[in-house]
């Protein structure tokens, strides 16, 4: 009889999440099969397809914990444990599993706690000589209170092993901190409560294959909206648009670095934030993530298979794939491992032009989940995600808009309510729609800034000061679609809320990042019915 592998899943999440899991722990179970070995799943979510009962050589349908683990293992007797699929669920059982004498297949668990554990990354970092953003682990408001001093504000506060930005927040000033440190506290009792200098600035995130010697990226991906904004949330473009050379060489030297340091066995995801000239490690997760399969899906490069292998003992050399970053060159759908460039070499690369892009944007449900607030935090809210790919960034980028139901309704007015800080930008966004002679109105502030700068808008009066209120032009029908930003430094008013609750309810878009709605800017002609997105040719990796 075959030998057994047993594969743990994510079980049931939170909504929105678990799909990214479910590919991995599935296309896990194809290649342990393709190899020879009779695979083994342990899930509990019946909305997947690891729970079909043909997916697998054997399904166990029982809660993902220690417990099950060790009763499947007592009959089954597998080889080992595969913790790496099943996103925090599984890789948080990786230690006790370890302790209790199951072998965990790929990266060993110690390096798993090195990883996870606050205080050991931070001198795996510091040994590496790698900068992070400053951070403590505290474990009472007291000790919040004495981290945020030191650090300064703002900081960004979050429960440790939890899974999508549960409870994280970014707080501003102190009459947050206390609420906001409770809420994280409470998301995961008994855990410490880890607080972060926030840093304003690009972030990005690479995946990375390492089998201990050789460490191998399939690719980058630029995140369209700026730090703050979980990147479940995030609109997400694969290839990097404004990231240089150096600096993606950078990122596949210093995620190479950490995966050789930490003795990573399978896959790993690193997320950056970058400012000016400075590259700072986020977090770092030993597992698959949520973008391996938008990235496996435009690059054509197999990750769950090849991180298989690797797990079950192959090398990454003995699989013809050598350290560095894959970059596509030549004919679409060209052998992968014929193209990937050592970290040393990108520094030297004159950019280089893609066959495609795929731009990576979230779907809401907010008609569905009333009280959900609509605007966008640290907190992942999405519950679902599409991919728009075209020859070109904007073709790409209209693709996923359109398919996240952002789009212009009708006619009538753009509405620009804009926090302080967005302002300045905004007034390039108002700048782009009235060049193309779209009718705009906005809120006091922002109409007094778009008036200074020779710009019209109808002003619009608060909700509480009669009309014309933004409501009313919501209401009647009126708004093509809103652009509302939040103000960072402070929490949400009731009036905001309103205003982006009844956007949802008249089916109007509202996008609360600044970012987002630059970026949609570089699609107009495409909405304007002067540009169509490309069909065709794609490689044939993306037509199967």
């Amino acid at each position: 009889m075959n030998e057994s592998v047993l594969v743990l899943g994510s079980g049931p999440i939170r909504i929105g999440q678990g799909i990214e899991f479910d590919y991995s722990c599935v296309h896990c179970v194809w290649a342990l099969e393709a190899m020879g070995y009779r695979a083994i799943i342990l899930n509990n979510n019946p909305e997947t397809v690891s729970t079909d009962f043909d997916t697998g050589s054997a399904l166990y349908f029982e809660p993902v914990n220690l417990e099950s683990v060790q009763r499947i293992c007592e009959k089954e007797k597998p080889v080992g444990v595969v913790c790496q699929f099943g996103g925090q669920t599984a890789i948080n059982l990786a230690e006790p599993l370890g302790k209790a004498g199951i072998k965990v297949l790929g990266t060993p668990a110690e390096a798993i706690a090195a990883s996870e554990d606050r205080a050991q990354f931070e001198d795996l970092l510091e040994k590496l000589e790698i900068a992070r953003p400053r951070g403590r682990a505290v474990r009472s408001l007291a000790e919040a209170r004495e981290a945020t001093a030191a650090i300064g504000y703002p900081v960004l506060v979050r429960p440790s092993f939890v899974l999508g930005g549960r409870a994280m927040e970014i707080v501003f000033d102190a009459d947050q901190l206390e609420s906001f440190y409770r809420a994280a506290e409470d998301a995961n009792p008994g855990q410490p409560v880890l607080i972060d200098q926030y840093l304003f600035g690009k972030e990005a995130e690479i995946d990375v294959i390492c089998d201990g010697e050789r460490a191998f990226v399939p690719g980058i991906m630029e995140h369209v909206e700026r730090a703050g904004i979980h990147s479940g949330d995030s609109m997400a473009v694969y290839p990097p648009v404004s990231l240089d050379m150096d600096l993606q060489a950078r990122m596949v030297s210093v995620a190479s670095r950490i995966a050789l340091a930490l003795g990573v066995r399978g896959l790993m995801n690193i997320q950056f934030v970058v400012q000016g000239d400075d590259l700072f490690v986020l977090e770092v997760n030993p597992r698959a993530s949520r973008t391996v399969p938008y990235l496996s899906k435009v690059t054509g490069v197999p990750m769950i298979s090849l991180a298989t292998k690797v797990m079950m003992g192959e090398s990454l050399q003995s699989l013809g794939i050598e350290s560095g970053l894959f970059v596509p060159q030549g004919e679409p759908g060209r052998d992968y491992r014929e193209t990937i460039v050592p970290a040393e070499t990108l520094a030297g690369m004159e950019p280089w032009r893609p066959h495609l892009y795929a731009v990576k944007a979230p779907v809401f449900s907010f008609q569905k989940l009333a009280l959900v607030e609509p605007s966008l935090g640290p907190e992942m809210k999405s519950t679902g995600e599409v991919l728009g790919i075209d020859p070109t960034y904007p073709g790409a980028l209209y693709k996923a808009l359109v398919g996240s139901h952002i789009v212009f309704k009708g006619a009538g007015y753009v509405v620009l309510s804009l926090s302080d800080e967005d302002k300045p930008e905004g007034l390039r966004l108002a700048q782009e729609f009235a060049a193309r002679g779209y009718k705009i109105a906005a809120t006091k502030g922002t109409h007094e800034l778009l008036a200074a700068n020779g710009l019209e808008s109808l002003c619009l009066q608060k909700i509480q000061e009669g009309s014309p209120s933004i409501l009313d032009l919501i209401m009647g029908g009126q708004v093509r679609i809103m652009i509302n930003t939040p103000d960072r430094t402070r929490q949400s008013s009731e009036e905001g809320k309103r205003i982006r609750r009844a956007c949802i309810e008249a089916g109007v878009a509202c996008i609360t990042s600044i970012d987002t709605a630059l970026a949609m800017i570089l699609t107009l002609d495409f909405f304007e019915g002067k540009a169509q997105p490309s069909c065709l040719p794609y490689p044939d990796y993306l037509l199967g």
